[in-house]
């Protein structure tokens, strides 16, 4: 199965277009207030529109039940989230996905509707149960600890709210994009376990390395793919180039 590749932190439509033309599966959209790649309401509705309709304008032949399933197991559950972004993905590509850190639910679900996100990522230590408060399907961070193996990480996903877990390093002040990697070991296993999205330290010239390691269903990149902190068009096309070769 090709790795799907979600360019994160995206700052301007001209960005998120070349990561779209490059072949990116997702563009992230940085809602933390903290972080370096923020992008007001108004600068986000223009990127989200530059590549397009946003998912919800589009025609729905029938009502969208995306990711309902009985299944309780973490396997059965996140295997049926990754079906129902493969569906997504084959109306829309790429998706915008919004990445908010302990925002209340009602401020996420206003800034997704005023610019026409997607999807949701929440990067914080937030409740599973917000994944149910929002307006948008949501994909949860887990952090990943130096001391943390794959029975304590496995041991913090929860069914029944998210539809997909990406794994990034736990790192002091920071909900990601600061270019350190965690044990890919470890991330291998939780990925035998579950399909995951994997960030954290990725750049154009180890991601095929990762993937080929973890077996990831998506890789995540920020920093990777900058130079002198602003997106760089030539670094966000070798690492889609790279992961999408290396699946």
């Amino acid at each position: 199965m090709t790795v799907r590749v979600k360019i994160c932190g995206v700052k301007t439509p001209e960005q998120a277009l070349a990561a779209a033309e490059a072949g990116a599966d997702f563009i992230g959209l940085m809602f933390v207030p903290t972080s370096r790649r923020y992008v007001d309401p108004s600068d986000a509705y223009d990127i989200v529109h530059a590549l397009g309709s946003p998912l919800g304008e589009y025609e729905q032949l029938s009502p969208p039940s995306l990711h309902r399933t009985d299944a309780t197991d973490i396997r059965a559950w996140y295997e049926h989230g990754a079906s129902a972004l493969e569906r997504l993905l084959d109306r829309k590509r790429p998706l915008t996905v919004g990445v908010f850190a302990n925002n209340d639910p009602e401020e996420i679900n206003e800034l997704v509707d005023e610019c026409g996100i997607d999807l949701i990522q929440l990067s914080g230590d937030e409740p599973w149960g917000n994944c149910l408060l929002v307006a948008r399907q949501v994909i949860k961070v887990v952090h990943v600890g130096e001391t943390d193996d794959a029975a304590s990480t496995l041991g913090r996903f929860e069914t029944g709210s998210a539809m997909a877990v990406m794994l990034d390093k736990t790192s002091a002040g920071a909900l990601g994009g600061t270019g350190n990697a965690f044990n890919w070991q470890v991330a291998a296993s939780v990925a035998m376990q579950a399909p995951v999205w994997l960030a954290g330290g990725l750049s154009p010239d180890n991601v095929a390395a990762a993937i080929q390691t973890v077996r990831p269903w998506a890789v995540d990149v920020s920093s990777g793919v900058e130079t002198d902190g602003v997106k760089d068009v030539a670094k966000i096309r070798a690492f889609v180039a790279a992961a999408k070769a290396a699946s």
